[in-house]
């Protein structure tokens, strides 16, 4: 299972803990400008993690866009594991819906 972050310039823990639920790839794209949309989103992401708080809003946008027309399910949450985790726990019936299943408790 893959996993695009949007935001955030360092993610600390979030990728050590994204492994321990069975993500396979991470792939981290930093928000601070909506040029990076430019290097293209890679075609195999199951889904999307936008970390709201640090992100540009053009590159948000267009990660949303692009999240709604590939029918991707995409979390929004401030760059803390706490806030990824419970956001992923309250999307959980999408999440699955789309086939993804982690251990959420």
């Amino acid at each position: 299972m893959s996993v695009l972050i949007v935001g955030a310039d360092h993610l600390g823990s979030i990728p050590k803990e994204l492994d321990k639920m069975g993500v396979t790839e991470i792939k981290h794209m930093t928000g601070r400008s909506g040029q990076k949309i430019r290097d293209g989103i890679p075609e195999t992401i199951d889904f999307v993690i936008m970390l709201y708080d640090f992100v540009n809003h053009n590159l948000a946008y267009k990660i949303k866009k692009f999240a709604e027309h590939k029918e991707i399910p995409i979390v929004y949450a401030k760059r803390s594991w706490s806030s990824i985790y419970q956001k992923m726990k309250d999307s959980k019936q999408q999440l699955i819906r789309k086939g993804l299943r982690f251990q959420l408790n």
